[in-house]
């Protein structure tokens, strides 16, 4: 199976597709776009995935990654640069898997701590890309833009679960 970059977005207007990459003047104008845009996607878990399961987190998070695939992907078109800083679209829709599990997480450390250390871990992994992370990035259109930043995300998700199996034998 080929990935291919979804056609829809090729209707929308160039303001309509931009904005919605780059989450409008976090991208565009902000310095550290990806932090913003991790930093969004920590308030986008918090209010709309707290409090929903394993399923319930994999099935919205889908959703979104679709959209930032289509979207980021359309953008770097437009904007004629392959994952162009400004797009944090990707961050914003992948931060929510960094806390999958997030009930087992929180019987072990505070909310807080997992907040923080999901954050602080997620954008490492971001930016070094270790365990293949980089490779990801070849892939077509808003898929190398978005499929790094979802394995960032679930690297993290699995040190904090390592971090939560090894805290009470320290």
């Amino acid at each position: 199976m080929k990935l291919q970059q979804p056609l829809w977005p090729r209707f929308l207007p160039t303001r309509t597709v931009i904005n919605c990459a780059t989450l409008g003047a976090l991208g565009q104008r902000l310095p550290a776009p990806g932090t913003w845009g991790s930093v969004a996607g920590l308030l986008y878990f918090v209010v709309f995935f707290y409090s929903l399961g394993l399923f319930g987190t994999v099935v919205l998070s889908v959703i979104g990654i679709y959209f930032a695939v289509a979207l980021c992907g359309e953008a770097e078109l437009r904007m004629g640069r392959k994952d162009p800083g400004e797009v944090i679209l990707d961050e914003f829709v992948a931060m929510p898997l960094c806390f999958l599990g997030w009930f087992q997480l929180i019987h072990i450390f505070p909310p807080w701590v997992v907040a923080v250390l999901g954050f602080g871990l997620f954008r490492v992994f971001d930016i070094t890309k270790p365990f293949g992370i980089a490779r990801l990035q070849h892939l077509v259109g808003g898929w190398g833009v978005v499929i790094d930043d979802v394995a960032a995300a679930l690297a993290t998700c699995v040190v904090l679960h390592l971090a939560a199996a090894l805290w009470p034998l320290i």
